[in-house]
């Protein structure tokens, strides 16, 4: 097949194809979307099965911004009647020939629409797994390092089959982390920081950089969504905003909170681990004032928002990237940035930049 299915947040369907054809085409990798508005997904259809495969094979996941999930269709839209909606799947599998796969992940579009699909998706899952066991399309046990089958339901009688790789997909179902919000939080805005550590931090390094003891900076802290989780992981926090902050994080003795300007203020010692910023502000205006705390040595690491404008969301992300980017290779510093649309983000991005050398 020639086709990738790309899985995205409702409404970001032009972001996830300019992405994907702005990327392969690095590779050489050529061929065209189809989309529909608030539809959360899109389909990339290349104009060689060759080039495709070594592109969704040699590319790193994890590089994608916009991009939940991917897979490689194995067939063109099936019909599922309401009577079988397994015999079809297992139609298009044993002549695709797929044989092999560890895991089966029924799924749907983030949509309001898609989430009515929940409850079937569940009710299919067991019956088909079972059934692709016996056809040998599926191994007889869940092998986490073999491919990944998607079953992924457009309504309750049609649908697209695909396959990804472990090393190189999201290993979440329909590429979502759901978190719970913890009702002692100040704002729901917490979940942001919260996935994004999840997302960029490995967890066997949550002891040295998300540890207690370290000291954060929080910009546009008020009233302390972000703060909550760096009080939480018991880190010693500055507070910068002219709002108000919640009373029970004033009360932990952690957080100090001061009415300054998030774009003037400047730590007075260098023993900053993290800056973590969501202000309501320009992107570039944000972007230029991480660059200066990394440039400057003020902290080692950050984590920040860019607020999306309404048109050429991707190309603005790009663009501002790539000169941040420029500024920290002019300054020297070895670095490491990720950037993803979160699903607890909105209109926006989060960004992480590690500072590979310094060290407190």
């Amino acid at each position: 097949m020639k086709q990738l299915l790309l899985y995205c947040r409702a409404g970001f369907e032009k972001e996830c194809a300019a992405e994907i054809q702005d990327k392969a085409g690095q590779y050489d990798v050529f061929g065209f979307c189809k989309l529909s508005a608030n539809s959360a997904f899109v389909i990339f259809e290349a104009y060689d099965a060759d080039s495709l495969a070594h592109f969704y094979r040699d590319y790193p996941f994890e590089q994608f911004i916009f991009i939940r999930q991917w897979c490689l269709l194995q067939a063109e839209l099936l019909e599922l009647p309401p009577a079988d909606r397994i015999a079809p799947v297992l139609q298009a599998l044993l002549a695709a020939e797929l044989t092999g796969c560890g895991e089966l992940r029924v799924e749907y579009p983030e949509t309001n629409d898609g989430k009515t699909l929940s409850t079937l998706a569940r009710k299919l899952t067991v019956p088909l797994r079972q059934i692709l066991r016996q056809a040998g399309v599926m191994l007889a046990k869940e092998q986490k390092r073999a491919p990944v089958l998607h079953v992924f339901l457009l309504s309750g009688q049609q649908g697209y089959i695909g396959l990804s790789y472990p090393e190189n997909n999201s290993p979440l179902e329909n590429g979502i982390m759901r978190l719970k919000f913890p009702n002692e939080a100040p704002s729901r805005s917490t979940l942001k920081l919260e996935e994004a550590f999840l997302q960029f931090i490995p967890k066997h390094e949550w002891d040295k950089r998300l540890g207690g003891g370290l000291n954060a900076v929080d910009l546009g802290a008020s009233p302390g969504g972000w703060t909550y989780q760096l009080v939480k992981r018991s880190m010693m926090v500055t507070a910068i905003d002219n709002g108000p902050m919640a009373e029970s994080l004033m009360e932990t003795g952690q957080v100090k909170h001061l009415t300054v300007d998030g774009f003037k203020f400047e730590p007075q010692k260098k023993n900053v681990y993290w800056v973590v910023c969501d202000m309501i502000e320009q992107p570039q205006r944000v972007a230029e004032r991480m660059g200066d705390w990394l440039i400057n040595g003020w902290c080692q690491e950050a984590i920040f928002n860019l607020k999306l404008p309404m048109k050429k969301r991707y190309e603005t992300v790009t663009e501002i990237l790539a000169q941040l980017e420029q500024r920290l290779v002019d300054a020297d510093i070895r670095f490491r940035l990720q950037v993803k649309h979160l699903y607890h983000d909105r209109e926006e991005v989060t960004v992480h930049v590690q500072n590979l050398v310094l060290k407190f």
